[in-house]
């Protein structure tokens, strides 16, 4: 599974990928907007504080937020949604989504994490 974490304060962000299942087992039987402690990817996350912000799964569908389903819906998508980039103003369509209540999270292929807390900020505190 592949992890997107964004830095907002600085600006930039970092793709890892994770084999090990028992790493990821924190970011399972989650729901998308929750914040996780980041300590079981590794020594180097240590003290980070994630936001779970989105995902895709292994067939390309997005999560979305506010979607209170396990699985697919279909969605008249317009513009200022997610997941959806019109062409043409007033262009609407008809889309399918993941809901974010996640059960079964092995068919995630990527997840989109903000860091919220990093370790500067939790030792000031």
């Amino acid at each position: 599974m592949k992890l997107n974490i964004s830095f907002p304060v600085t600006g930039c962000q970092k793709l890892i990928e994770v084999d090990d299942e028992r790493k990821l087992w924190t970011f399972y039987e989650t729901w998308m907007a929750p914040e996780v402690s980041a300590d079981a990817l590794g020594e180097d996350w240590k003290g980070y504080v994630v936001h779970i912000s989105g995902g895709n799964e292994k067939q390309g569908f997005p999560m979305k937020q506010g979607v209170l389903a396990h699985g697919h819906v279909r969605l008249l998508l317009s513009k200022g949604h997610s997941c959806y980039r019109p062409r043409r103003t007033g262009e609407r369509k008809l889309k399918s989504v993941r809901g974010c209540i996640e059960q079964i999270a092995k068919r995630r292929r990527l997840y989109s994490l903000r860091v919220s807390t990093s370790k500067s900020e939790s030792s000031q505190k």
